[in-house]
């Protein structure tokens, strides 16, 4: 159950250790994506491409996603090292009025 805002006292809270996971993971799948497109994209003609064996790309496709989704990581982590309030408990961001709060009576906090 979401804590109420401490400003506005909206029931409508986003928890933001939830928030950052998915923001990191999501992240990380999109810069892996885009890492892996732009090792691979077509430089030279269409007829080198075509007869090019597609396993040949391969290498530099998972280099590029591993590099790719490891700054898409860094990036989503250092975005909610800033937005994050400092303190102890469960972080909060009220969807209402954009303030940012951490609960230490909530219970998740314990698992944190």
């Amino acid at each position: 159950m979401p804590s109420p805002c401490k400003r506005c006292t909206s029931p409508r809270t986003l928890n933001l250790n939830t928030a950052q996971r998915v923001g990191v993971v999501s992240s990380t799948l999109v810069g892996g994506a885009i890492g892996a497109w732009r090792a691979t994209a077509m430089t030279g003609s269409l007829t080198v491409a075509v007869t090019r064996f597609p396993l040949a790309k391969l290498p530099a496709a998972m280099t590029g996603a591993v590099a790719g989704g490891q700054t898409g990581s860094r990036i989503a982590n250092s975005l909610f090292e800033h937005w994050l309030p400092a303190g102890s408990g469960t972080p909060w961001l009220c969807l209402f009025c954009g303030y940012t709060f951490r609960d230490p009576n909530s219970p998740l906090a314990a698992t944190s």
